[in-house]
């Protein structure tokens, strides 16, 4: 398979069209959200509960917090609102009975691609103008642009303090 011919671009290019996308998804979350019946937050722990539903991983209250750098009471309150919108539940971890996993209902997959189905079909199109090799290059570049994200919000976060103005 051949690639599509790609117009030149720098890497300020590049940065500034990766800019404008995170600005658009940040805002387009509020929308999926808000379709969805959630806040963002809710929605970005839905996402992680499907993540893990998908892999295969048994996830706990805490591990989600962790994974969304929230306290565990802030949790709480997350999993009782995906609970009442009855898209995930918590049932007794088997090893530990004092911890609950959280599991996704089996109507809230279905439910989150009626919204996202639509994009993701656009994006298997735009694959599909790509080589496996340029698409190599793309997830790799996503994983490592995520780690150096990673690394870079935990320094904030850490070391940051707040400006006042």
């Amino acid at each position: 398979m051949k690639g599509k011919t790609r117009p030149e671009a720098t890497a300020e290019q590049a940065l500034q069209a990766m800019d404008r996308m995170i600005a658009l998804a940040h805002f387009g979350q509020q929308d999926i959200a808000g379709r969805l019946g959630l806040n963002v937050t809710d929605l970005t722990c839905l996402g992680f509960v499907i993540e893990a539903a998908l892999a295969g991983e048994a996830l706990t209250a805490s591990d989600l917090a962790d994974r969304a750098r929230l306290t565990t009471g802030a949790v709480t309150g997350v999993l009782n609102r995906l609970e009442a919108a009855r898209y995930v539940h918590r049932t007794p971890d088997p090893a530990d009975r004092r911890r609950l996993r959280v599991v996704m209902d089996e109507s809230a997959q279905s439910r989150v691609l009626e919204v996202y189905g639509p994009f993701y079909e656009g994006l298997g199109g735009l694959f599909a103008d790509y080589t496996p090799d340029e698409i190599a290059v793309l997830a790799d570049w996503f994983t490592r642009a995520r780690a150096l994200m990673q690394e870079s919000l935990t320094e904030i976060r850490t070391t940051a303090k707040p400006t006042r103005s």
